[in-house]
């Protein structure tokens, strides 16, 4: 009654106003963003997430004319930037740039305090960096057959360099071996550098990496191409067949997404992956994911979850058979 008594001494127009207030508020994509939007990095600057993450910062601030900041927050192998991310305010102003980890990471860690599959609205998948296979150049091979044949011949004789357990590198080859049937002894780096160089200097004698990476050393012939993870050739190396050329159907790599906290409204998702296929399309960005042994894709949002669906379940197989743990 004291409700219906006020309605009857308020005027329309304040009636109409605490209806207003009384409501739940709607983001509006067309308001968005009003302040400048974190964009969570989970791996410390200067690596290919970093640079990625600031190349997906500058295409959205590009794009719609406002401030897009990226936040480093590295750790547990981009657990801490990831549930950082999970557990932000749903409003558009906090996004993460991810990779490969975030679908290996629930098999990786036992008790992980999110899921990628839930936790996250997808916004694209931005760009992906096939890996190659090299070898050193003592290893009496010269193409994949013959590298395949060798690792029969001699099990378990061959060592093959990483950047870390759960690595791209280390994903690759336990992908490797379950496709083909062989085994090679896993020796893990604390980066690109030192096991790029391990194997350079003969320490280990394989890697799977991009080919950014390896090209200064097949080129001065410190390194032996052998084929390379991807539906098409590496610019950088035309001459390198990929792997379903050499008859192997394997593809692999890293790649780098666009996300958001779950129930983030869908105006707000689907202005992101507008604004950023906008941008992604420009020459410069193209050029900079080239050099990182990227490039650039720029998928819908459901395409992106169907994807990282994908790459959840079938990461999950190679590192249950392996036996992989990070934990």
């Amino acid at each position: 009654m004291p409700v219906f008594g006020l309605s009857r001494r308020l005027p329309v127009a304040a009636l109409v106003l605490l209806a207003l207030l009384a409501a739940p508020a709607t983001l509006r994509a067309e308001d968005y963003p009003s302040s400048p939007v974190e964009v969570i990095v989970p791996f410390a600057a200067g690596g290919a997430v970093d640079v990625t993450g600031r190349v997906v910062a500058k295409a959205l601030q590009q794009a719609t004319g406002k401030t897009f900041i990226v936040v480093n927050r590295p750790g547990a192998n981009s657990n801490i930037g990831n549930l950082d991310v999970a557990r932000a305010k749903p409003d558009g102003y906090t996004l993460l740039v991810s990779s490969i980890g975030l679908a290996a990471n629930p098999s990786l860690y036992k008790n992980l305090a999110y899921d990628p599959l839930t936790d996250f609205e997808p916004v694209s998948l931005v760009s992906i960096a096939p890996v190659g296979l090299f070898v050193n150049k003592s290893l009496p091979v010269k193409n994949l057959q013959e590298f395949i044949a060798y690792l029969k011949a001699h099990p378990g004789e061959l060592n093959y360099a990483s950047y870390g357990v759960g690595s791209s590198p280390h994903l690759a080859a336990e992908l490797f071996e379950h496709d083909t049937g062989t085994k090679m002894v896993h020796v893990p780096f604390t980066g690109n550098g030192p096991a790029t160089m391990a194997t350079v200097s003969g320490t280990t004698q394989v890697i799977f990496c991009s080919t950014v990476a390896a090209l200064p050393f097949v080129l001065n012939g410190s390194m032996k191409a052998i084929a390379f993870a991807d539906d098409q050739r590496s610019e950088q190396l035309p001459d390198v067949p990929t792997f379903k050329e050499a008859g192997l159907n394997y593809t692999m790599g890293t790649w780098f997404g666009l996300l958001a906290p779950a129930k983030t409204p869908a105006p707000i998702i689907a202005a992101l992956n507008a604004a950023l296929k906008k941008s992604l399309s420009d020459p410069e960005f193209k050029k900079i994911a080239s050099s990182q042994g990227a490039h650039i894709v720029g998928s819908s949002p459901q395409e992106f979850a169907a994807f990282l669906k994908t790459e959840t379940g079938r990461l999950s197989g190679v590192i249950k058979e392996a036996k992989i743990g990070a934990n």
